[in-house]
């Protein structure tokens, strides 16, 4: 599983040297692992389905169901584009592609049925959708659609060499199907029935295709547990080997100084505060290497530091 999860990027199918370049360059992904673990950062709900005559200025996102009534070409050089007309039933909106218009012309039919999927914008005091996505009303593509759809962070750059989100998760889908059948369970069992985790292939599947919000609540809630942990362990491993390595000075009595700066603090120290004094002492006095925060109100933690430095 490892070596299969260090092979380069460009080794997956769909991205090649160039897109791998990118990849590299403008999200840091190298390898297979890279891409796995670069998550979503937030989802757009695809459950719901929008007729035209409910756009308004605050949709951030629509998906909208309808044939497409006409097409046609309009504008010169940069202002070139083509524009569709979808017709759900309630109302109409533009479809307005700058780029590939070519290949939409190809793809898209007069008097078909499409989904499409995009961000409305106000052209003309109306609203259009600038290349969104468009896929034919069929019921495999229906079921494909799910209910929520991950955005990656993604780049100017990326975008404009046609590695936008909609070909980011293709990509992510390709791997998931390549990888996922031998991911190894990373913690064990009786961590996961104690915590009640989801498996390691469940959280990946579904933090990138959460089947509802219920398995992405579940898929994150592990991983975010499991980094967690690791990180946790991380932490514990260099401070046994700060530990168990070096050797501290060693304070092997208590001096005038601290004593007489103890007889003359202005209030009585609290029960806390003694206890954590004599704490630092025994650590002091052991030669380990401590780490230890002190906790108290502004005069009494000053007047410990002072006590420490006697």
């Amino acid at each position: 599983m490892s070596q299969l999860l260090d092979s380069e990027i460009k080794f997956l199918p769909g991205v090649g040297p160039k897109r791998a370049e990118l990849l590299q360059k403008e999200l840091g992904i190298f390898t297979f692992k890279d891409m796995l673990y670069t998550f979503p950062f937030r989802y757009i709900d695809r459950s719901r389905y929008y007729s035209v005559r409910e756009i308004d200025s605050t949709n951030a996102y629509i998906q909208l169901r309808g044939r497409i009534e006409s097409m046609q070409i309009v504008g010169e050089q940069r202002a070139k584009r083509l524009v569709a007309v979808l017709n759900d039933g309630t109302g109409r909106i533009d479809l307005v592609f700058f780029q590939g218009i070519k290949w939409m012309q190809d793809k898209l039919k007069v008097g078909r049925e499409y989904v499409v999927f995009g961000k409305p914008s106000i052209f003309n005091q109306g609203y259009n959708l600038v290349h969104p996505e468009v896929d034919l009303a069929t019921e495999e593509k229906m079921n494909a659609i799910g209910t929520l759809m991950g955005v990656y962070s993604s780049t100017e750059k990326l975008h404009t060499s046609g590695l936008g989100n909609k070909a980011f998760s293709k990509l992510q889908a390709a791997l998931l199907e390549r990888v996922l059948p031998s991911v190894e369970e990373s913690l064990p069992q009786y961590i996961l029935e104690q915590k009640r985790l989801c498996p390691l292939r469940f959280a990946l599947q579904n933090i990138h295709f959460p089947k509802d919000v219920q398995s992405l609540a579940k898929a994150q809630e592990r991983l975010k547990f499991e980094e967690l942990f690791y990180l946790q362990i991380s932490l514990l491993k260099q401070k046994l080997v700060r530990t168990n390595g070096s050797v501290g000075v060693v304070f092997r009595r208590i001096g005038d100084a601290f004593n007489n700066t103890y007889r003359n603090i202005p209030f009585p120290l609290t029960g806390a505060q003694k206890r954590v004094l004599h704490e630092i002492r025994d650590d002091v006095g052991s030669g380990r290497q401590m780490n230890r925060l002190l906790q108290g109100d502004v005069g009494s933690g000053k007047t410990l530091v002072a006590i420490l430095s006697a």
